[in-house]
């Protein structure tokens, strides 16, 4: 073959028209050509040719990215997904498939599914079988196969949480979530509310926590318990007493089914959050669930954790992960912990340059783990993340655009922000793949429809495209369970869930979150705080992990408790002269004040105002919790508590603290 033969060989397997292949070659001078100018010429078509075919190529968007939604009956305030050809909205994704119990969905199930339980042995049986046996052990002790049976659910996440839930799909009945963290009175509430005469539980001591209520005489209803785990002949007896029966899962395994309607209630779900008995919904968790019945759908597999969050870590790489739902907090963690890491300034140039260098290619659309920056640099990040990992969901609270875009930039990731609520089943809309921008969080969903309505007492209008966010749609709630007073106040007349948070429409179609309705109080002097919105801005301190953003009408400035990162603080304080251990340095008046200076000049250039900023912080050496009783399970902060157990020192701060 002659050498211009073998050229457009080449150009033509990379793509290139004949046309193109002409343009290039009279490119070429037209003199003779020695050996070696022939083959160093070979050499560079062919490195040409091999780069045309190899280079990496963007994700081609499902939509104009300049346009991912549409305005409803011409009102941009009123917008839903370009996805969609009309205004009528998605209710299923599959025809086939509408409830757990549809042939897809059971197929699929007993086709490859398979529950892991990471670090742990747990031989099961087909998931579906399991579930319809012991859904029908459920009948057998009473349950009755329609939407209005609750059946409590009581243990951490793990394989048996599962298949206990699908159990009740496959009668129709719904779960009811509880959590460690609702605490006696809202157990008791929500016991008795549902009238939940069984709950399944993972160990005696949840157990006997429930059953020390029956005792009490407050919850009547309850009269058995099922355990995933082995319980004494003393707890036996000790429910007898009481006319509770105590069961192994096992125990329950018999044979009948009756699948639910499409329309049928799934799950009522509580968490904890506020006071007395109303309750936030229990969004992240939702998030996961669903999340987990996509994976079954299509055949994936499940991991659980340990049941230690501080062993997270080496459940991810025991797991390798290939989508990773997380919580933003984490993110922030995985951020601070990389930066933490790079202690020399070579090392840090380097690690900046090339997060700048994949950046540049995902504002191209190209995401990649396989460049020269993450052969170089970023490897050792992404095998800590089990190395396998293609894309992940951040959801329940904002999250930094400076940290989104530098993880999608390490991680080497598809890295999607949702933005919704439970009583949206979890989302309403989601960014776009394809767009890897930051400071949004998408268009809306297929499902939803979603709009902006005024606020007067904030100053948002919908007419300049921000407001309250409401959403309405096949995904919204029918309301809160057996509550009327607290649906009217959700759900309008029209059927819109008013979200309590602010957004604004972007020029693209995307929804920006910049506010919180609720959770608003006023300064003496009259201004307006969101206080969730400064502490979101100030946890991009380097310093700090969590913080809280207190202030009152009787006061014209703001406070914080801040909680120092233990993983940084020591050596950040050393950069600048503090010695010590992280106890000591968090009683340094001095510290204090260099750790209030950093927050003002990054609330500064976030473009916090003058009166949103904190005038004066206490350092507390211990984490916010969920086991300490001052962070939801959705790892939001319990405002109410974290003000009851600091009082003192906000009291001390304000009598102390000039402007």
């Amino acid at each position: 073959m002659h050498f211009q033969d073998w050229l457009q060989s080449l150009r033509s397997s990379a793509g290139l028209k004949a046309s193109e292949s002409q343009d290039f070659w009279s490119l070429l001078p037209s003199c003779s050509l020695s050996s070696a100018s022939l083959l160093g010429l070979g050499a560079l078509a062919s490195l040409t040719a091999y780069w045309l075919v190899t280079r990496p190529r963007p994700m081609r968007p499902p939509c104009d990215l300049q346009a991912q939604s549409v305005a409803v009956n011409g009102d941009p305030s009123c917008r839903r997904s370009a996805l969609l050809k009309d205004d009528t909205l998605l209710e299923f994704y599959y025809d086939d498939t509408r409830t757990l119990l549809t042939p897809r969905f059971i197929l699929r199930r007993n086709c490859s599914l398979t529950l892991c339980c990471l670090l742990s042995v747990f031989l099961i049986l087909q998931v579906a079988e399991r579930a319809q046996v012991l859904g029908s052990g459920l009948l057998a002790k009473g349950c009755q196969p329609n939407p209005q049976q609750f059946v409590g659910i009581f243990a951490q996440n793990r394989p048996e949480w599962i298949i206990s839930e699908l159990a009740c799909y496959t009668f129709s009945m719904a779960v009811v979530p509880l959590y460690d963290t609702l605490g006696l009175e809202a157990m008791v509430h929500i016991l008795n509310l549902a009238e939940i005469s069984l709950v399944i539980c993972d160990r005696e001591e949840k157990a006997a926590a429930l059953l020390e209520n029956k005792e009490k005489g407050v919850t009547p209803k309850l009269s058995c318990l099922v355990l995933f785990n082995e319980f004494s002949e003393a707890f036996v007896e000790r429910a007898k007493n009481c006319e509770t029966e105590v069961l192994k899962l096992e125990q329950l395994m018999v044979s009948r089914m009756e699948p639910p309607q499409p329309e049928d209630l799934a799950v009522v779900c509580f968490t904890s959050g506020t006071t007395g008995t109303v309750f936030d919904f229990h969004t992240v968790s939702l998030v996961f669930f669903l999340s987990q019945v996509s994976m079954f759908c299509h055949g994936a597999r499940v991991g659980f954790y340990q049941g230690d969050i501080s062993l997270l870590m080496d459940d991810i790489k025991t797991l390798k992960p290939t989508f990773f739902p997380v919580v933003p907090r984490l993110l922030n963690r995985i951020y601070d912990k990389i930066l933490g890491s790079v202690t020399s300034p070579l090392r840090r140039a380097l690690l900046h340059y090339a997060v700048r260098r994949k950046q540049a290619e995902l504002s191209s659309g190209v995401v990649r783990n396989n460049s020269l920056w993450d052969k170089l640099v970023f490897n050792r990040i992404q095998a800590s993340l089990g190395g396998n990992l293609r894309f992940a969901l951040t959801a329940s609270a904002p999250i930094s655009p400076t940290v989104l875009s530098f993880l999608r930039a390490t991680l080497g990731c598809l890295i999607f922000e949702g933005y919704g609520q439970t009583e949206c089943t979890a989302g309403c809309t989601f960014s776009m793949p394809g767009d890897w921008s930051a400071g949004h969080v998408g268009a809306p969903l297929p499902c939803a429809k979603v709009k902006l309505i005024d606020i007067p007492d904030m100053n948002y209008f919908a007419k300049n495209g921000d407001g309250e966010i409401c959403i309405s749609g096949p995904s919204v709630f029918r309301g809160y369970l057996r509550d009327p007073e607290r649906t009217a106040e959700a759900l309008d007349s029209d059927g819109w869930l008013h979200s309590g948070d602010v957004g604004q429409w972007l020029p693209n179609g995307t929804l920006r979150i910049i506010d919180r309705k609720k959770h608003i109080f006023k300064l003496s002097q009259g201004e307006y705080i969101a206080p969730e919105k400064i502490e979101n801005v100030y946890t991009r301190c380097v310093p700090v992990l969590q913080v809280f953003v207190h202030g009152d009408s009787l006061q014209s400035f703001l406070i914080g408790i801040v909680v120092p990162d233990p993983e940084v603080f020591v050596d950040w304080a050393k950069e600048r002269g503090f010695m010590g251990s992280y106890e000591e340095l968090c009683q340094n008046p001095d510290l204090k004040k260099a750790v209030l200076e950093d927050m003002t000049a990054v609330g500064k250039e976030a473009g916090l105002k003058s009166f949103e900023q904190v005038k004066g912080v206490y350092l507390h050496p211990e984490t916010f919790s969920i086991a300490n009783g001052l962070l939801t399970p959705t790892l939001k902060s319990r405002r109410v508590d974290i003000r009851r157990v600091f009082q003192e020192q906000i009291s001390s701060m304000y009598s102390k603290t000039a402007i």
